[in-house]
C-alpha cells in the first residue's frame, strides 16, 4: 500500500502522529454513470466501536470529482481535529495528496504545468484546507478486490447515484458553462 501523511507544504513526510487526537478510519469511493454523468459517493467512517455510513450524489459530475468529494465529505463529518487513516481506491486522489501534486498546483496558481490548468480546483481547495485541520494518512487500496469496506463504499456510491432529484454539482457545471462561454 502507498501511504503518506499530508502536512502543509510537506506532502511526503513520514512522521509519528500525535496521540492526543481521536484516531478515525475512513473509507471512500466515488462512482459516475456514464463519466461524466450522474455521480455518487460512499463513505464508511469508523471510530472505536462506532460506524457511520454516508452517501450522496449529483445529477451531473465526473468520477474524479466524486472520488475527491467523498474524501472531503468524510473529513467534514468529523466534529473535531482527528488523526485519520483514509483509504481510497482512487490513485488520482491518493497520489495528488501523497506526491504533493495538489499543493504544487495551488502554489502555481492552479496550473499543472505551463500549458494545463488543474481541474476540480474548488474541491482541491476544500481538501487541502481540511488536511490542515486533520492529520490525514492517505492509503491507496485496490478497488473491486474484495476489501469489505471498499466494496461497501462502492455499493453506497452506486445506490446514491440512482436516487431521484439529485442536486446540482455547482463546481462542475459552473466550470463547464465557463468553458462554453470562452469558446
Amino acid at each position: 500500500m502507498e501511504e503518506a501523511i499530508y502536512e502543509k507544504n510537506k506532502p511526503l513526510r513520514s512522521q509519528i502522529m500525535t496521540n492526543n487526537k481521536k484516531a478515525v478510519i475512513i473509507y471512500t469511493d466515488g462512482a459516475c454513470q456514464p463519466n461524466p454523468g450522474v455521480g455518487g459517493y460512499g463513505i464508511v467512517l469508523m471510530y472505536k466501536n462506532t460506524r457511520k455510513e454516508v452517501s450522496g450524489g449529483f445529477r451531473f459530475t465526473t468520477n474524479n470529482r466524486m472520488e475527491i468529494y467523498a474524501v472531503i465529505k468524510g473529513l467534514e463529518i468529523l466534529k473535531e481535529a482527528c488523526k485519520v487513516t483514509l483509504y481510497s481506491d482512487s490513485q488520482y486522489v491518493v497520489r495528488a495528496m501523497t506526491e504533493g501534486w495538489a499543493v504544487r498546483w495551488k502554489k502555481n496558481d492552479w496550473w499543472r504545468n505551463k500549458d494545463e490548468r488543474a481541474v476540480n480546483i474548488d474541491l482541491w481547495e476544500k481538501l487541502l484546507q481540511l488536511c490542515e485541520k486533520h492529520e490525514v494518512l492517505f492509503q491507496w487500496i485496490k478497488g473491486h478486490a474484495g476489501h469489505a469496506e471498499n466494496e461497501r463504499c462502492d455499493k453506497l456510491a452506486y445506490a446514491a447515484l440512482q436516487q431521484a432529484d439529485l442536486p446540482l454539482d455547482e463546481g462542475y457545471e459552473n466550470a463547464i458553462n465557463s468553458l462554453k462561454a470562452s469558446h
